[in-house]
Order: structure tokens, then C-alpha cells, then sequence
């Protein structure tokens, strides 16, 4: 919703703002927290490489999100978080070598059905879902291999991207804060608002997985695709053939079959949901 307030922007240039306003949200809690030892235990060569490889897939699923929010593909970005917790799984499966379960590989198959009755419906590849999905399942991969604090990451993540959104806010004239007005608003506010806006979400899903059982969380990532899921289909008015109905029930068939295989391990004694599932 935010961020079709600001659809006059070219998406570019609206990453460029969440990544300049949002490392000076977080420094500002840096200071504010006295987290300066903390952040500077993370500057060694591997973790700031691997940090850096981050940010990009991070910039990478800003822009694609914001795109897709200002050009009329929201329903195809709900796509792309329903399959995130699907493509998480199989990045376990290829990169940590876990092995999945009978009915865990029927998830993903069904999934992947799923997307295949989509593209066939639309007569297009549902690009904005994978790349959404995929870009932001490697990233959390790479998060959690590296066991780094989630105001210390994501500070390193934005200033490493600062100088490309300072060159194309350079390039673009728009300057750090923008002018003019959209609709009644100032522009300069809704760009300096960026900031909080883009943080504090990230900072909040990093004390939710610190506090709360990794079942729970997973299935409350779904929360957020839903929601993006009707803005599409009510407030934005996008359309949805029968094809793109019928793929999505697999797709969510799919993520019911994944959660209920989760809540029963959970619930064995002794055991523990991997958190790339619950991811």
C-alpha cells in the first residue's frame, strides 16, 4: 500500500531511497542500542563477502517486489511468498544436503504443478513469483549460515548497496529526499519514511525467530501473502483466471501438506522442525 503511494517513482530509484534511508534508521539504532562492538565484529573478509552477496539478492527482491507493486503484478508477489517457505526446502535439500520425507517431496511436487497450470493459464512464466521466491529464499539461506545478528547484517547489507543508490539517485536527479507531492503528500517525508519502513519489518521477524517456536513462525509467514493476495484482488482489482485459481489451490495445497508434516515433527518428542522448513 505504501509503496503504491509512490508509483511515480521509477522502482529504481524507490530502492535506491529504502536502501539510503534505511542504513540511517539503523544507524540510528546502532547508536541508540551501543551496538558499535557488535557491528564491528562482523567486518571480517568472509563475513562481509557473504554479506555482500546478500544485499544483492536483498536489492534483487526490493525491486522486484516494488515493481510488481506499481505495475500491477501484486497477486504474482503473493505468488512468490506462498512457494518462498517451498523453495526453502529445496535449497536444504541441494545446498545442506537434508533429505526430505515422502510427503515433503509432494509438497514441492505439487508446488511445482502449481506454477506449471499458472504459466500454462497465463500463457506466461510467473517470473515475478520465482525470482521473488528464489531471491529471497538464498538470501535468508546465506543469513542463516552466517549466525549474524539481525541489526548488525542488515546494516553491513545497506552500506555495502549505499554507494550504487547514492550513483543512481545521482544519475536519476532525484536527489536524497526527492521533491514535488504525491496525491496530498510530500514526497521528501514518504522517502525519508522508507527507512523505518523497510527496517523495522526485517528487525521484527529477527526477534520473532529468537522468541517464538520455529513452527510457529512458519506458519505465520503466511499471513503476509494472504494479505498481499486480496490487496490484489479487491484494492488493486487485479484479474485471476480459473487456470491461475486452480494452480494457486495447489500451490496452497502444497504449504498445507509442508505445515502439517512440520507440526507433527514438532510435536514428536525429543525433535525439532528444521528451521529451513519453518523458513
Amino acid at each position: 500500500m505504501y509503496f503504491r503511494l509512490l508509483e511515480e517513482l521509477p522502482p529504481l530509484v524507490i530502492v535506491a531511497y529504502r536502501v539510503t534511508w534505511a542504513l540511517v534508521f539503523l544507524l540510528l539504532v546502532t547508536a541508540i542500542g551501543r551496538r558499535w562492538s557488535n557491528v564491528r565484529r562482523v567486518l571480517t573478509v568472509r563475513r562481509v563477502g557473504w554479506l555482500a552477496a546478500a544485499a544483492v539478492l536483498l536489492a534483487t527482491n526490493w525491486l522486484t517486489y516494488v515493481f510488481a507493486v506499481t505495475s500491477g503484478h501484486v497477486v504474482d508477489a503473493s505468488l512468490g511468498y506462498f512457494i518462498n517457505p517451498l523453495v526453502s526446502v529445496v535449497l536444504a535439500v541441494l545446498v545442506l544436503h537434508e533429505r526430505l520425507t515422502a510427503t515433503q517431496w509432494t509438497s514441492v511436487a505439487l508446488a511445482a504443478v502449481g506454477v506449471v497450470v499458472i504459466t500454462a493459464s497465463s500463457g506466461l512464466v510467473p517470473w515475478v513469483g520465482l525470482v521473488l521466491a528464489v531471491s529471497f529464499g538464498t538470501y535468508g539461506l546465506i543469513r542463516k549460515r552466517l549466525d549474524i545478528g539481525t541489526v548488525e547484517g542488515l546494516t553491513v547489507e545497506t552500506a555495502v548497496l549505499l554507494p550504487a543508490a547514492l550513483a543512481i539517485l545521482l544519475v536519476s536527479g532525484s536527489g536524497l529526499t526527492g521533491s514535488g507531492t504525491t496525491g496530498s503528500l510530500p514526497v521528501p517525508l514518504l522517502v525519508v519514511l522508507l527507512g523505518p519502513i523497510t527496517a523495522l519489518p526485517l528487525l521484527a521477524f529477527g526477534a520473532a525467530t529468537q522468541r517464538l517456536p520455529l513452527t510457529i513462525v512458519g506458519m505465520l509467514q503466511y499471513i503476509c501473502p494472504t494479505i498481499i493476495l486480496v490487496l490484489g484482488l479487491t484494492v488493486f482489482d487485479e484479474p485471476m483466471t480459473t487456470g491461475e485459481w486452480i494452480g494457486f489451490g495447489l500451490i496452497w495445497g502444497a504449504l498445507a501438506l509442508l505445515t502439517w508434516t512440520m507440526v507433527r515433527r514438532a510435536g514428536r518428542p525429543g525433535s525439532a522442525v528444521a528451521p529451513t522448513e519453518a523458513a
